[in-house]
């Protein structure tokens, strides 16, 4: 018993200590968190919920950070509404269109007209933004006073940055949707993975678009010019009780050619009329004497 007694004792000991190291073993391996793809790896379907997913939370922090922000140039649109008189419109036009020449603008429109008191020119014009103070100040040294003078500016730079920044997003995610398409293998994936596309395809163009929009209106100010020259009145002559008699016998005169002309254009259906009239007239006689004789 003595010599058993030791062996045992080491056998206990030995056990527990290969329990305790299982333990050990199950507490770390339950530590570990094992990715949810691993039982979906190749699954096309579940591929493209994890985009859509991605998707999601990708367009809700859209906007870049401040840091994007200030290494971004400032994107700023210029825009003008000048309203003034001249004494010469030819002058002027011919000033406005040296400072076209100089700061390289181009004239979008031009139109005139004139009304019972003004001659009136107005002129769209398309500047390079970098030049647009310049030819304000320029043009404003041959004019006294403006009649109106309406100087805009806004500062897009931060919608610059936000649609700059979706359109980058949108086309990650179109490349991740290329990819799916190349691993899908059933029709109806390959057909939902499509629209899909073309889904972001269009928003991405939309964007593209809106983003060119804000490009030319930052690079290419516009302004608005109007200027009119006041028509000179000329006071109005007495007129002599003579000339009023005179212009009067004259209107009569007229309107008695009118009215025989008139007759003549009309003479077939008044003496129609006429020939109506006499009948009549003639029937209700001869009845009138039929009634009188009857009664003598």
């Amino acid at each position: 018993m003595k010599f058993i007694f030791p062996f045992l004792t080491i056998g206990i000991l030995f056990c527990s200590c290969k329990e305790a190291e299982a333990e050990a073993v199950a507490s770390e391996v339950s530590m570990v968190s094992v990715p949810a793809k691993a039982s979906y790896e190749g699954d096309v379907k579940y591929d493209m919920a994890t985009v859509d997913s991605t998707a999601v939370a990708v367009e809700e922090n859209a906007p870049t950070s401040p840091v994007s922000s200030e290494k971004l140039e400032q994107k700023i649109i210029k825009s003008g509404d000048l309203r003034f008189e001249t004494s010469d419109m030819e002058e002027t036009y011919g000033a406005v269109q040296q400072l076209i020449k100089k700061y390289k603008a181009i004239i979008q429109s031009d139109t005139e007209d004139k009304d019972d008191y003004t001659f009136n020119r107005y002129l769209t014009l398309r500047i390079p933004n970098e030049h647009f103070d310049n030819f304000i100040n320029d043009l404003g040294k041959g004019v006294d006073y403006f009649d109106r003078k309406n100087i805009s500016i806004q500062d897009v730079t931060e919608e610059y940055i936000d649609v700059a920044s979706r359109i980058k997003t949108k086309k990650a995610l179109e490349a991740r949707y290329l990819e799916l398409l190349n691993k899908a293998n059933k029709v109806s994936e390959m057909l939902e993975i499509e629209r899909e596309l073309a889904t972001i395809r269009e928003e991405i163009e939309a964007k593209e678009g809106r983003l060119k929009y804000i490009q030319n209106k930052v690079s290419m100010s516009t302004i608005n010019i109007e200027f009119y020259k006041a028509m000179e009145r000329k006071a109005g002559a007495r007129v002599s009780f003579g000339t009023k008699f005179v212009n009067a016998l004259k209107t009569g005169f007229n309107g008695i050619s009118t009215f025989f002309l008139w007759v003549i254009e009309v003479w077939p259906f008044i003496i129609i009329l006429v020939a109506l009239i006499y009948f009549i007239r003639k029937r209700f006689k001869k009845k009138s004497n039929n009634q009188n004789v009857d009664t003598n």
